[in-house]
């Protein structure tokens, strides 16, 4: 027996970022002197990568997805962990998991800077080995590179590895990298007909399934 790799998402997953995240699309759309969105609707665009985040919340506007693209970062940046919170739990559960060796990782669509700096800023940077995000050339989740990359990367197989998320994107890329995945029902995604080896209502429940189970092998 060992331990597995465990692949987390980062929004909705270990942080409740909505209200951070819709400071920044409503900076970046005051720039354009259109009016805010309430938060509820910028979380209904939370998921697939910023690119679209900016191309939802502009829809109609007449303005363009790369004019948004070039405004929202700074603001983000500028005020990314201003009202971000971690989920219940979150902090132990990661230190538990990692003190029993099992392989930590994250895989967000968020773009990699600002994962790295919300994760240093909670002080959860030190228990993954790895961080990949996007703001690169390459693929975003649902496509199973992150997962790929990370499996080649360590060493684990399908059968040591699971994805964890809370959005459609996660379990898809879970199912089109053959490994199995976990689906958070806490989280702000929607599974969208994706159907998960497992759901936890908790942080503190997934990490006792996980200390309490290792890889076979």
């Amino acid at each position: 027996m060992r331990p597995y790799l465990l692949i987390f998402d980062l929004d909705g997953t270990l942080i409740d970022s909505r209200r951070d995240l819709a400071t920044a699309v409503n900076l970046m759309r005051r720039d354009f002197g259109l009016p805010p969105l309430p938060v509820e609707t910028v979380t209904r665009f939370v998921g697939d990568g910023v690119r679209m985040l900016v191309a939802r919340s502009l829809e109609g506007t007449g303005f363009s997805t790369e004019d948004g693209l070039r405004i929202i970062g700074p603001h983000y940046r500028a005020h990314l962990a201003d009202e971000t919170t971690l989920y219940d739990g979150v902090a132990e559960g990661l230190a538990m998991l990692h003190g029993a060796g099992h392989a930590l990782a994250v895989a967000t669509n968020k773009p990699t800077d600002a994962a790295e700096m919300v994760l240093e800023h909670f002080g959860l940077r030190v228990f993954f080995a790895r961080v990949y995000g996007g703001g690169g050339a390459g693929p975003l989740k649902p496509d199973p590179a992150f997962i790929e990359k990370l499996m080649r990367e360590t060493g684990h197989g399908c059968d040591a590895t699971w994805m964890i998320g809370d959005h459609r994107a996660d379990l898809e890329a879970a199912r089109r990298a053959g490994v199995r995945s976990v689906f958070l029902t806490y989280g702000y995604g929607v599974k969208d007909g994706e159907h998960p080896t497992l759901e936890f209502a908790d942080f503190a429940s997934l990490t006792r399934y996980f200390l309490a189970s290792c890889a076979p092998g």
